[in-house]
């Protein structure tokens, strides 16, 4: 009973921060995700003034976590499929799940700034990148980075991933997807946006994270 009250709090709260926002511009922003560069899609909880959409007061992560009454939108689903599903939850941040098309190299965004530049001045491949309110950066690259990044950064010479400020994020994990608000904080945005290359096919972690070691290093040196 309790938490079926919360979802119906949750979903007046949701639908009350779309009225600055239009339908059709959430649909096509979704279907950007879904059918341009085939990610999959979830709606997902807003936070105003600290309190989560879901209904919950328990909340562990006000407005930055996937509804848990609502269904993956599916990479490939056309702009009709997004609209359709989309007009359940009018509002809903834009998430995307980890771990299927890509997983997460997070670094503080100052530092995250720098490899980035440094990487695009030595022509290696970098897929896209997004910065958080809360001052991250998310690599996104291939799949299965998460569980290999402490073996990757020990075979290039760096014993500990949390003396680096550097987190692996795979399945199971969500982030939140440009220009949705995360945690009330402000908009996600990118720093370097999807192209056709890169979406589908990310680098593979090896190719970007000797020099977000470094320059992280050197960030907190």
């Amino acid at each position: 009973m309790g938490f079926t009250i919360g979802i119906s709090r949750g979903m007046r709260d949701i639908r009350s921060g779309s009225r600055r926002r239009s339908r059709s511009s959430d649909g096509t922003s979704v279907a950007e995700y879904t059918g341009l560069w085939g990610w999959d899609v979830v709606p997902g909880a807003r936070a105003s003034a600290g309190a989560c959409s879901c209904g919950r007061p328990d909340c562990p992560a006000p407005g930055a976590h996937p509804l848990d009454f609502a269904a993956v939108i599916p990479a490939g689903a056309t702009l009709d499929d997004v609209t359709e599903a989309w007009a359940e939850f009018p509002g809903a941040s834009v998430m995307l799940p980890v771990g299927r098309a890509f997983d997460v190299i997070e670094v503080a965004e100052p530092a995250g700034c720098r490899a980035l530049a440094r990487l695009e001045r030595m022509g290696l491949p970098v897929g896209p990148v997004a910065a958080t309110p809360d001052g991250r950066a998310h690599f996104l690259v291939a799949p299965g980075a998460a569980a290999d990044l402490p073996g990757l950064l020990y075979r290039m010479g760096w014993d500990d991933p949390d003396a680096l400020d550097l987190r692996g994020l795979g399945p199971g994990a969500h982030i939140t997807a440009p220009p949705s608000d995360r945690g009330g904080l402000g908009p996600v945005r990118w720093l370097r946006s999807p192209a056709l290359d890169s979406a589908s096919r990310p680098p593979e972690a090896r190719l970007v994270l000797g020099t977000l070691a470094y320059v992280a290093h050197r960030s907190r040196a």
